[in-house]
């Protein structure tokens, strides 16, 4: 068991952790989460010894062996497999010694320690968790200098998961891993026979892989059993209890000091004021709840909206070298308010494919049409180190704002969450998250129709991917997301593209679908069109099926603006029937009313009772409307679909 026994550090004179204790116990997983800069990094070196608390202790079993990943990524000219097979230390002291000894017991020792700790399975297990992070058989033999530091750093987390210590501390594993790898890496922390502690803002790594959840909150440490969303739950319940006993004392407390102050100077009730000034003095505060403030974000909407398709792929091909394309034979439309997630393991060509709808990238073959107004906001991770580190916020915005008035440029800057305490902030100064809030905010500057975000939360934490959440659904424009985050992307997108096998196509499940395939490896070699186990003995005669898809998306075509325009009217009936009602029901919140007209109050009742049938009415058809436009859309994309594999034939 893990025991932090009333620990306090600071850094740089700041209190950080105060008299902190938690206890966790033996083979417990547990996620340890906090607002950016908590401290939650700074208490992973505490465990590990790097740091030393100023009170307290932090204590394991004896021999107990603390492992994490290395801050330096590998590199040189060993072999990927080579460089996890080195992790586990004992295992290669062991076989380098059986090579020299000559003892006849020692080399039963060793012999004997070696099939105990199942040697001879380690190349095989070494590279099932190599493959797992995205390293085929072909790959895990090449050196690590001739890989970039984001994969450098998944071999380095392939090491420590093999030498498998007896306590794992993970520090935000999930930032390099893509969608694929997050889900590997859930399903294999499940199965981890001992002890693990996750700082991770994944919500659904929090949710499947651990047992509990250790919050650092106001330099205090507080464990709750079970995963994430359990914790949120315990939590609100604790602070809405906590307030009403705050409430209840303060109530009390005004109580009492009423009395003293009433009866201080009476002979006969003097007795009974001092005994209640004495209460008073030993009555122990409750805390104020200090609530997470998170600065929302806000995408702009463009003033104008384009006619659907916004863009359109027609046997579209790209790459970086002309005769080699990443990408071939796309049949893709993009409408104004689609929300796509692109699925596909890191090395498929989701970058690719997102360079080439925001023009970075032209086609070698086929054709990309697309409005000429068409904006475009593009935000990728390696975009924060594009930022100006000597400039702040303020000269950023000012660069984009030449003919603004200072004041003006000021105000921008303070609706991006920038006030005046961090308006003048050099970037190389922000956090990860400030930088990249200020990324987005620069991204978006000229009121984009469509946004491309390729991994926009790593350095996001839980409740900044809350606030991306809905400012995502709130943008009118279409968003194509590229992220490992599967909370995101469920509450985002509401169409899956993967990317595999050079290509592009429609994804019919959802997301358990795509893991369930991804983690089957039967299903994983067999046809994407097998992903819900049909016999091939049933299947129609592709071909036809083909045929049929695109007489149907040629039908909801002709259907989609009529029924796009029915959804615009239902709404503009329901927003109107609303703001009546309202009206109305502020009038008949005047009790007088009834008293000095009678006869206008009971027309405002009739008048509300038909405006709430008139609400009715368009809710329905709004309901209506908006269902027949999703098939619509659906069978618009299954001819698509239903083109490219045409083509491709």
């Amino acid at each position: 068991m893990l025991h932090i026994n009333d620990i306090t550090y600071r850094i740089d004179g700041r209190l950080l952790i105060n008299h902190a204790t938690a206890a966790i116990p033996a083979g417990h997983k547990v996620g340890l989460v906090g607002r950016n800069g908590s401290g939650k990094s700074t208490l992973l070196k505490l465990i590990t010894k790097q740091l030393e608390p100023e009170t307290g202790s932090i204590s394991l079993p004896k021999r107990s062996v603390i492992g994490g990943v290395a801050q330096e990524a590998p590199a040189g000219p060993t072999s990927l497999i080579d460089t996890v097979l080195a992790a586990n230390t004992e295992r290669s002291s062991l076989l380098e010694e059986a090579e020299t000894a000559t003892d006849p017991h020692r080399i039963a020792e060793i012999q004997t320690r070696l099939a105990d700790m199942n040697a001879h399975a380690a190349p095989a297990r070494a590279a099932t968790i190599l493959a797992g992070l995205g390293f085929d058989e072909e790959t895990q033999a090449r050196p690590c200098s001739d890989f970039s530091g984001g994969w450098r750093m998944r071999v380095a987390l392939a090491a420590v998961l093999f030498a498998e210590p007896d306590l794992l501390l993970l520090d935000e594993p999930t930032n390099y891993l893509d969608l694929e790898g997050a889900i590997w890496l859930e399903n294999y922390l499940k199965t981890y026979p001992y002890s693990v502690i996750i700082v991770s803002h994944d919500r659904d790594l929090l949710n499947r892989s651990v047992q509990g959840i250790l919050h650092l909150d106001q330099m205090k440490l507080t464990y709750y059993q079970g995963g994430y969303d359990r914790f949120e739950r315990t939590r609100r319940e604790k602070q809405a209890l906590q307030m009403a006993m705050k409430n209840k004392q303060e109530d009390a407390k005004r109580h009492m000091e009423k009395f003293v102050e009433r009866f201080r100077y009476k002979a006969s009730k003097a007795r009974q004021a001092q005994s209640r000034l004495k209460a008073l003095s030993k009555l122990e505060p409750i805390p104020d709840i200090v609530a997470d403030r998170m600065l929302p974000f806000h995408f702009p909407n463009a003033e104008t909206p384009l006619a659907s398709p916004i863009a359109r792929l027609e046997r579209a091909s790209v790459g970086y070298e002309e005769g080699a394309p990443v990408l071939s034979g796309m049949d893709l439309r993009i409408d104004q308010d689609d929300r796509i997630a692109l699925l596909g393991a890191n090395g498929n060509g989701k970058s690719t494919f997102a360079k080439l709808l925001s023009s970075k990238l032209a086609t070698q073959t086929g054709h990309f049409y697309k409005s000429k107004k068409l904006r475009v906001a593009y935000f990728a991770q390696h975009q924060l180190d594009e930022l100006h580190a000597d400039w702040s916020a303020y000269d950023h915005f000012r660069e984009l704002m030449p003919d603004a008035t200072q004041a003006q440029v000021r105000a921008r800057t303070g609706a991006a969450g920038f006030g005046a305490d961090k308006a003048d902030t050099k970037a190389g100064n922000l956090s990860g998250g400030e930088k990249a809030r200020l990324l987005f905010s620069l991204a978006t500057f000229h009121k984009p129709h469509l946004m491309i975000l390729d991994e926009p939360t790593n350095h996001l934490d839980i409740q900044a991917r809350e606030a991306l959440v809905m400012a995502l659904n709130e943008f009118e424009g279409a968003v194509i997301l590229i992220s490992h985050d599967r909370h995101l992307i469920e509450m985002t997108a509401d169409r899956l593209w993967l990317i595999a096998d050079g290509s592009v196509s429609r994804w019919d499940g959802d997301l358990a679908d795509y893991q369930k395939w991804l983690l089957d490896p039967a299903r994983r070699n067999g046809p994407l069109s097998h992903v819900e186990g049909d016999e091939e003995s049933d299947a129609p005669d592709p071909e036809a099926t083909r045929k049929q898809q695109r007489q149907d998306a040629a039908k909801a075509r002709a259907s989609i603006a009529p029924l796009k325009k029915d959804i615009e009217e239902a709404t503009a009936a329901i927003e109107k029937a609303r703001t009546f009602i309202e009206k109305v029901d502020a009038r008949l919140a005047n009790g007088g009313l009834y008293r000095t007209d009678p006869d206008r109050a009971a027309e405002l009742v009739r008048g509300r009772g038909a405006a709430q049938k008139s609400l009715d009415k368009a809710e329905d058809r709004w309901l209506r409307a908006s269902e027949a436009y999703e098939q619509a859309k659906d069978a618009i994309a299954k001819g698509d679909d239903a083109k490219s594999k045409t083509y491709s034939n």
